[in-house]
C-alpha cells in the first residue's frame, strides 16, 4: 500500500493504492538491482579498478577458525623476545645500483693536467654512466662477383642467402623490430610509419602490412606446430577476449570477434586463436582431441566440452571472489566473510608457493588445509542461498559460486593445478594493450595473424625469451629448415646464439 497525490477540482487530496506484496516485493528488488548497476556503473567509470579486499571485522570468521586451520597458530599466548639494532645516527647516502655487466663498454681515459716527467701513477679513479644510442637503419649490400671459365660460357656466381621474404628487400633484423615493436610494445605500424620518417626513410604503411603478412606466411608452420603441442596436455586453462575487426559486410561499424586462448601452465606454452564469434564452435574445434583438465571461467560455450570422454573442466577461484568483490555494496557482511574465506585459500597457496613444495606436498597440503574450510564454506552457502533475493548482487555471487562448486574444488585434487585462471588473463594482458593503440584488426585474416604473433610472443614471455632475438634468429634460419626440424625454433626450445 502506498499514497499518491491527485487534484479533484480546486483541491488536492490524498488517495490510498493498494498492490499485491508479490509485486510490491518484485517492484523493491527491481529498485535494488537498479541501484546496484547504477554503483556498478559509478564504480567502472570513477572508481579504483583494484579487487584488493581488506577485511573490516576481524572477528567475522571466528565461527570457522579459518585462521588457525591455515597458518596452524595455537590459540595460547606466546612470549616473544628480539634484539632491536641500532642503526648508526648520520645522512643517508643512496647506493647506486653496479650497471650490467653484460653492456659493452667503452673507455675514455683523461690524463690531469700539469703532468711533470718522473710522476708515479698509483691507481684510477673509474665511473661508468650508462648511455643510449638510437637505433639506425642501414643497408645490407650482398654483393656477389661473376666468373667464367676462359674459352666456356659458364658464369660462376655466389649463392644468395635464404632471405625471410624472397625477392624482397626488408631484412630479418628490420623484420623482427616491426613485429616485436607492434605486438609487444603496441606502437601500431602508422607510428611506426612516422618514426621512420623522423630519420628520413619513407616507408608506406602498405608496405610494412605486406611485409607483416609474408613474416606470417613464413611463420605458419611452426604456429601450427605450437598449437599441436598445447593440444597435448593434459592441463590447460582456457578464456577469451573481444577484438574489433573491419567486415566488408557491416558498413559504418565493426564485426566484435574473439581471441581464444589456451595456456598450458606446465609446459609455458600459450596459443591463440581468432574466432569470428564467441560460439562453443571455437574451443570444441581447436581442442577436438584434448583429454584432460580444462580450466574456464563460467562462460556456458564450455559446458559441453565437460561433456566428452576424458575431458574434466575446472573453474576459477578469482572470478568466484570477483562476484563477492561486487557485493561488498549490496550486503558487505555477507561478502566480507566470503572474501575473508577465499583469502585463506589464497593464504595456503602463498604459502606452498613461499616454500617451493613439490605438487605432491601442495596436494596434501590442499587436502589437510584446503578441504576442511571449502566443506563449511559450502555448508554456509547453502544456508545463505535460501536467505538472499536470487537477483540480488550478493545472492548472483552465492549462486554463481554453488552452480559451479564442484569444479572450484576440483584443484585441490592435484597439487599441478591451479586455484585459478590468473596465469592466462596475464597472457591475454598484451591483447587489450594493443586494442587500445591500433583500435581494430583490418580484416578476419589480419586478426588471425594477430593471434600467431600473440602467441609466439606471449610463449616468448613465460620461457623468459628476449622476444627480438628470438624472432630475428628465427626468420634468418627457418627458410632453409626441414618440417621435422621447426621443433627447435619454438620460443620454449629456443636456445640464444
Amino acid at each position: 500500500m502506498y499514497f499518491r497525490c491527485v487534484q479533484q477540482g480546486q483541491y488536492i487530496v490524498e488517495e490510498t493504492i493498494t498492490i499485491p506484496r508479490s509485486e510490491y516485493e518484485q517492484l523493491k528488488a527491481d529498485l535494488a538491482e537498479l541501484k546496484q548497476q547504477y554503483g556498478d556503473l559509478q564504480r567502472l567509470v570513477f572508481g579504483s579498478k583494484s579487487e584488493r579486499f581488506i577485511p573490516i571485522n576481524n572477528d567475522q570468521l571466528g565461527l570457522f577458525d579459518l585462521e588457525s586451520e591455515v597458518v596452524g597458530i595455537e590459540p595460547s599466548a606466546q612470549t616473544i623476545s628480539y634484539q632491536k639494532q641500532v642503526k648508526p645516527k648520520g645522512k643517508k647516502h643512496p647506493v647506486r645500483a653496479l650497471l650490467p655487466a653484460h653492456l659493452p663498454r667503452t673507455e675514455e681515459v683523461i690524463e690531469p693536467e700539469g703532468l711533470e716527467e718522473g710522476m708515479k701513477k698509483i691507481g684510477e679513479e673509474v665511473t661508468e654512466i650508462l648511455e643510449h644510442v638510437p637505433a639506425k637503419l642501414y643497408v645490407r649490400r650482398i654483393v656477389r662477383p661473376k666468373y667464367v671459365k676462359p674459352k666456356q660460357d659458364k658464369i660462376i656466381v655466389g649463392q644468395l642467402p635464404s632471405l625471410p621474404i624472397p625477392k624482397g628487400n626488408a631484412g630479418p633484423g628490420l623484420l623482427a623490430h616491426i613485429q616485436v615493436s607492434k605486438w609487444v610494445d603496441h606502437l601500431p605500424f602508422y607510428r611506426q610509419v612516422q618514426i621512420y620518417k623522423r630519420e628520413g626513410i619513407k616507408l608506406a604503411e602498405s608496405t610494412i602490412n605486406g611485409w607483416f603478412n609474408a613474416t606470417c606466411s613464413l611463420l605458419e608452420p611452426l604456429y601450427d606446430r605450437l598449437a599441436e603441442q598445447v593440444q597435448q596436455q593434459d592441463y590447460l586453462q582456457a578464456d577469451e577476449s573481444p577484438i574489433r575487426v573491419q567486415d566488408s559486410h557491416k558498413q559504418g561499424t565493426t564485426h566484435i570477434g574473439y581471441h581464444w586462448v589456451y595456456h598450458a601452465p606446465g609446459k609455458k606454452l600459450a596459443v591463440f586463436d581468432y574466432q569470428p564469434s564467441r560460439s562453443q564452435k571455437g574451443p570444441h574445434d581447436f581442442l577436438k582431441s584434448f583429454q584432460g583438465h580444462l580450466q574456464t571461467d563460467g562462460y556456458a560455450a564450455y559446458n559441453e566440452l565437460g561433456k566428452r570422454p576424458g575431458v574434466t573442466l575446472l573453474a576459477c577461484m578469482a572470478h568466484a571472489r570477483r562476484y563477492f568483490e561486487k557485493a561488498l555494496d549490496n550486503d558487505r557482511q555477507l561478502a566480507e566473510h566470503a572474501l575473508e574465506v577465499v583469502q585463506c585459500l589464497y593464504a595456503i597457496e602463498r604459502t606452498a608457493s613461499d616454500d617451493q613444495i613439490s605438487d605432491t606436498d601442495r596436494k596434501l597440503a590442499r587436502q589437510e588445509k584446503a578441504q576442511p574450510i571449502l566443506k563449511k564454506w559450502k555448508q554456509w552457502l547453502d544456508t545463505q542461498q535460501d536467505k538472499v533475493a536470487p537477483k540480488s548482487t550478493i545472492g548472483k555471487a552465492i549462486n554463481y559460486t554453488l552452480g559451479l562448486w564442484p569444479r572450484l574444488v576440483g584443484y585441490t585434487e592435484n597439487g599441478h593445478y591451479r586455484i585459478d585462471n590468473n596465469l592466462i588473463e596475464n597472457a591475454i594482458r598484451p591483447l587489450a594493450l594493443g586494442r587500445k593503440n591500433y583500435l581494430f584488426a583490418g580484416s578476419h585474416p589480419a586478426a588471425q595473424r594477430a593471434a600467431m604473433m600473440y602467441s609466439f610472443f606471449a610463449t616468448c614471455k613465460l620461457n623468459e625469451v628476449e622476444p627480438y632475438q628470438w624472432l630475428k634468429t628465427t626468420l634468418e634460419q627457418i627458410p632453409d629448415a626441414k618440417v621435422n626440424d621447426l621443433d627447435r625454433f619454438l620460443p620454449q626450445n629456443w636456445q640464444a646464439p
